[in-house]
C-alpha cells in the first residue's frame, strides 16, 4: 500500500514560523484584534511581532495551516505519502520549518525566495482562543511558474488527492485553478479549507470560481457564517449552510462533502448526494488538560484526509479528526504528540442523522 500511496497527497499553503504567546485582552485591544480570528498583518501590526518576543515569553513553532495539516496526515499514512508546496526565504526559519516537516516524514517542495525572509505568524493565545496575524513575506511570493516546471508538476501528476487552504487565495489563485482543473479532468479528489472569515469575504470571486471543483470543503462555524453572509445564504443554521454549499453547482458528478467543525461543539457534515445532515458528537477536552487550541482544526483535517485516503467511511474520518484534534489541543502550539500516532476506529462512533 505504501508504494501505491507514494506522493498521493499534495498540499499548498503559506509556510510560516509561528511566534506564539499567551497574552491577555489588553494586547488584543491594543492591536484591535478579535480573540478567535485570523487576519493578514497590516502596517499597524508590525510592532506586535517584536512585542511578543520582548514582553510575552514567545515560543517559536513550525506553522502554516497547510503544512500543519500535511504533517499530521503524513504521521497517519504510509511513508512518503504527502508532499507540501509553498514559498520560504533562504534563512534559519525556513530550516526550522523543514526540520519539523522532516521529523514527520513530510516531503517539502519549497520555492525559495532569496530576497525575502520566511513568513511569520503571531499567535495570541487567550484561554481557549487564538488570534492569528500573518506576515506572509516570502510566502506571498509563491508563483505558478514554480509548479509549471516539469520536475514540480510531476508532484501534481503523481498525486491522487489535493488540499488547498483558503489562505493560498491571497498568494496564487492561478496555482489553485491549475491544480483544481487537473484534479477534475483526471477524476482525482480536490479538497479545500475556507481557513478564515476574510477568505469568503475578500476573495469571494476566487472562492466562487474554485468551488465547482471542490470535492470536500472544510471550515469552522465562523467561516461558515462568513460564507453564508457573503454568498447570500439567508440562514445562521450551520446545518443549512453546509447543505446549501454541498448542493451548489459542481463540475463533476462526484458528490461534494462539506465538513464544518465547531470547536468543542458538534461537527456537521452534509453531502450533495443525500438529504441527510450528519451531526457528530465531540467530547470536550477537560479544561485542565488544554494546552491551547492552535492547530486543532488543522489536526482534524489531517486525520480526516488521511483516513479518507485509506478508504475509511465518513463516520470514521470524522472520528479520527475529532480524536487527533483533541490530542493537539493538549499540546502547546500546533504540535503533535511526541509518540507514535495511530487511529483505531471505535466501531461505535455515530452521528445524529437529521433532515432539514
Amino acid at each position: 500500500m505504501s508504494q501505491d500511496l507514494k506522493g498521493a497527497l499534495v498540499g499548498f499553503c503559506n509556510p510560516l514560523l509561528d511566534i506564539s504567546s499567551v497574552v491577555d485582552d489588553s494586547l488584543l485591544k491594543k492591536y484591535s484584534l478579535k480573540a478567535n480570528d485570523a487576519i493578514l498583518a497590516s502596517p499597524e501590526h508590525v510592532p506586535l511581532f517584536q512585542e511578543l518576543i520582548d514582553s510575552w515569553d514567545a515560543k517559536f513553532l513550525p506553522g502554516g495551516a497547510g503544512q500543519n495539516a500535511l504533517r499530521g496526515a503524513q504521521l497517519l499514512l504510509p511513508a512518503d505519502s504527502a508532499v507540501f508546496i509553498g514559498a520560504v526565504g533562504k534563512d534559519e526559519n525556513a530550516q526550522r520549518l523543514k526540520g519539523a516537516a522532516d521529523k514527520a516524514g513530510l516531503r517539502t517542495n519549497y520555492m525559495v525566495n532569496e530576497e525575502k525572509p520566511t513568513g511569520t505568524c503571531a499567535l495570541l493565545i487567550t484561554g481557549p482562543n487564538r488570534s492569528m496575524v500573518a506576515n506572509l513575506s516570502a510566502a506571498e511570493t509563491y508563483s505558478a511558474e514554480h509548479i509549471k516546471k516539469p520536475e514540480n508538476w510531476k508532484n501534481i501528476e503523481d498525486a491522487k488527492f489535493y488540499y488547498i487552504t483558503g489562505f493560498f487565495f491571497t498568494v496564487s489563485p492561478e496555482t489553485i485553478e491549475r491544480v483544481a482543473k487537473h484534479a477534475n479532468e483526471n477524476n482525482k479528489t480536490f479538497t479545500m479549507n475556507l481557513s478564515a472569515p476574510f477568505v469568503p469575504q475578500f476573495y469571494k470571486e476566487k472562492v466562487a470560481e474554485t468551488l465547482p471543483y471542490v470535492d470536500i470543503l472544510f471550515g469552522n462555524e465562523t467561516e461558515a457564517a462568513a460564507f453564508a453572509q457573503n454568498f447570500g445564504i439567508e440562514s445562521d443554521d450551520i446545518k443549512k449552510i453546509a447543505k446549501t454549499i454541498a448542493d451548489l453547482p459542481k463540475e463533476s458528478s462526484k458528490p461534494r462533502l462539506v465538513v464544518f467543525t465547531q470547536g468543542a461543539e458538534s461537527t456537521v457534515v452534509a453531502s450533495s448526494d443525500s438529504d441527510e445532515i450528519r451531526v457528530y458528537p465531540v467530547t470536550p477536552v477537560p479544561a485542565e488538560e488544554i494546552g491551547d487550541s492552535n492547530g486543532a482544526g488543522d489536526a482534524f483535517v489531517a486525520a480526516f484526509l488521511s483516513q479518507h485516503i485509506l478508504g475509511r467511511s465518513v463516520d470514521e474520518c470524522v472520528e479520527a479528526g475529532t480524536w487527533l484534534g483533541g490530542e493537539v489541543v493538549r499540546e502547546i502550539g500546533p504540535n503533535y504528540p511526541n509518540r507514535e500516532l495511530k487511529y483505531v476506529p471505535s466501531g461505535s462512533f455515530a452521528p445524529k442523522v437529521l433532515k432539514l
